[in-house]
C-alpha cells in the first residue's frame, strides 16, 4: 500500500482548519481515509467558545477511531455517532443550535478485502480509480446546484439554506445530517486507488478548470499530492488581481490531499 498526504493552510498566520487521517487496522485487511474541511465562519457571533480547528480535530479523531474499530457500523452511522460525540463535548458550554456553530465538510472512505465504502457530505471530493484507470468522482453537489442569488449574503444562507431542507448540509451538531450524505459501496476489486480532497485542493479542476477529475488524479498519482497543492497556489496567485476564476472566494484556501493505492 502507498499513501501520500499533504495539508497546507491558506494563510501561514492562521491555523489550518482541515483535518486528514489514514487508518490501517492491525489485521492488514483494510483501512480508512478521513478528510474534513472546517467551515470558516464570517466575523461575528457563532454561539460557541471553541474554534473550527478544535471542532475538526475532535470530529476527525472520533471518525478515525470509529471507522477503524466499528466494522459493524455503516459510514453514515459512524458519522452520526462521531457528530453526536463531538457535540456532547461542548453541549454544556455552547449554543449548538446556532447556524454558525463549528462545522465541516466530510470525505470518508473505508475498505476491506471485499468492499470499498464511501461517504461525502458537502463540497469535499472523493475520487475512485477503477481497475481500468477510469476515475469516478463522488460528490455532494447540492451547494453547486443552488442559484447564485440564493447565496447573496451570509445571513440569507444561514437563514434559508445552511443545514436546511432544500439547501445543503454540513457536519455540525446534528447527527441526523449523516443520513443526507452521498454514500455507497463498491467491490474492492473495482477500486485500484483513491484520493480525498478538500475544495481548496479541488480548485485545480473546479475553479481553474486546468483539467478534469481524471487529469487531477493522474497528476497526484504520478507527481504526488504536493504537486497539486503547489500548482493550485500558483494559479491562485496569478488570479489575485483580476479574480477571473476566484471571484468572491478567498485567494488562498486551506488545501488537503490524501492519495492511497489499495
Amino acid at each position: 500500500m502507498r499513501t501520500d498526504l499533504v495539508s497546507e493552510p491558506g494563510d501561514a498566520n492562521r491555523p489550518n482548519e482541515d483535518f486528514a487521517g489514514v487508518g490501517l487496522p492491525a489485521s492488514g485487511q483494510g483501512g480508512c481515509v478521513i478528510v474534513l474541511d472546517g467551515v470558516t465562519p464570517p466575523k461575528g457571533e457563532t454561539g460557541c467558545l471553541h474554534s473550527v480547528p478544535w471542532f475538526t480535530t475532535r470530529l476527525g479523531g472520533a471518525l478515525t477511531e470509529l471507522t477503524v474499530s466499528s466494522r459493524d457500523l455503516t459510514l453514515p452511522e459512524i458519522l452520526a455517532r462521531a457528530i453526536g460525540r463531538t457535540a456532547g463535548a461542548h453541549a454544556q458550554t455552547c449554543e449548538l443550535s446556532h447556524p454558525r456553530t463549528p462545522q465541516a465538510t466530510v470525505a470518508l472512505a473505508r475498505w476491506s478485502a471485499e468492499a470499498v465504502e464511501y461517504l461525502v457530505l458537502s463540497d469535499s471530493a472523493l475520487l475512485l480509480q477503477g481497475a481500468d484507470g477510469t476515475v469516478t468522482p463522488v460528490l455532494d453537489d447540492r451547494l453547486d446546484r443552488l442559484p447564485r442569488s440564493a447565496l447573496a449574503t451570509e445571513a440569507q444562507v444561514d437563514a434559508t439554506l445552511r443545514n436546511k431542507e432544500g439547501g445543503f448540509f454540513t457536519a455540525a451538531a446534528d447527527p441526523s445530517v449523516a443520513a443526507r450524505a452521498v454514500a455507497g459501496t463498491v467491490p474492492r476489486r473495482e477500486v485500484r486507488a483513491l484520493a480525498a480532497l478538500t475544495d481548496g485542493a479541488a480548485r485545480w479542476t473546479e475553479k481553474f478548470h486546468e483539467g478534469d477529475w481524471r487529469a487531477l488524479f493522474e497528476m497526484v498519482a504520478k507527481d504526488g499530492a504536493r504537486s497539486l497543492v503547489d500548482r493550485v497556489r500558483e494559479l491562485e496567485t496569478a488570479d489575485r488581481e483580476e479574480r477571473a476564476f476566484l471571484r468572491r472566494s478567498k485567494t488562498h484556501d486551506d488545501a488537503t490531499v490524501v492519495y492511497v493505492e489499495l
